[in-house]
């Protein structure tokens, strides 16, 4: 099972974010997980891939331009049909509370079901998901490093650790899809 992980990081904490996500993924047995910056990201590589997971610092609640431009390299593949039935996942970070993380979310999604992609969220039973998480990926409040604020930078490592939980979700749930598809084509032959 393949899961792609591509991300854009300015001063890295979205890149620590989308670590804490491969890290979740890689405890799933079977599961092999490629990272990568965007500047460093092949859309190619996707076809082959099981699932998606992609994020970026929020900007304005919206994608960043560096994630948003690779995004937008993946026409060729919508129009052979190649991400039709992956699972994806997504992720961002911002550097204020109000500072968009759903909307900047729910941009991240969009691009996936416009490639006939299943998106896997995160449920309230997962522990602390209903307190300082989201349904729609992880969304994490970057604390300011000058500060010394304990709640803004407990809050950040709270949310970093509910990343391990998606990467493990979407492993998962990417296994769980990958077994029934695989099951039904035996059952057709």
């Amino acid at each position: 099972m393949k899961i792609y992980i591509v991300y854009d990081s300015e001063v890295g904490h979205t890149e620590k974010l989308a670590r804490s996500i491969a890290k979740g993924a890689k405890n799933v047995e079977g599961t092999e997980v490629f990272i990568h910056h965007v500047n460093n990201a092949n859309v190619r590589d996707l076809a082959q891939m099981d699932a998606i997971i992609w994020g970026c610092p929020g900007h304005f609640g919206t994608i960043s331009s560096g994630l948003k431009a690779w995004i937008d390299k993946l026409g060729s593949l919508w129009a052979e049909g190649n991400l039709v039935d992956k699972i994806g996942a997504v992720f961002c970070t911002t550097a204020t509370v109000h500072g968009g993380i759903e909307a900047t979310l729910l941009n991240l999604i969009t691009p996936m079901l416009h490639q006939g992609m299943m998106v896997v969220g995160l449920p309230a039973s997962i522990p602390g998901n209903a307190f300082y998480g989201s349904y729609y990926g992880i969304g994490v409040t970057s604390p300011d490093e000058d500060t010394d604020d304990e709640l803004s930078h407990s809050l950040y490592e709270k949310g970093i650790l509910l990343g391990e939980s998606l990467g493990t979700r979407v492993a998962n749930m990417t296994k769980i899809f990958l077994t029934g598809r695989e099951h039904l084509s035996r059952q057709g032959s």
